[in-house]
């Protein structure tokens, strides 16, 4: 079993009782959903700022497209076979 620490969350009591229904819907404790959400949030948040990081380089960079160009892209999605 992985090495786990104890950390103490105050939540609002709407939440803690989603999260028990959550938790025995899945038959799984309150701590074991609370640590994948956490998991989940922050691998999305980890990724995003990234991202933006990235992009921000390449801003400072001059890797820049051209105004045109992103909009004739941007009216092709959604499309199919574009």
């Amino acid at each position: 079993m992985a090495k786990t620490t104890l950390i103490s969350v105050r939540v609002s009591k709407d939440l803690d009782k989603r999260l028990a229904k959550l938790a025995g819907v899945t038959e799984r404790s309150k701590s074991y959903v609370a640590g994948q959400a956490i998991e989940e949030f922050l691998t999305l948040q980890e990724w995003q700022v990234k991202a933006i990081r990235q992009g921000m380089a390449e801003a400072d960079a001059g890797k820049l497209m051209p105004h045109a160009e992103a909009v004739k892209r941007l009216k092709t999605w959604g499309r199919r076979g574009a």
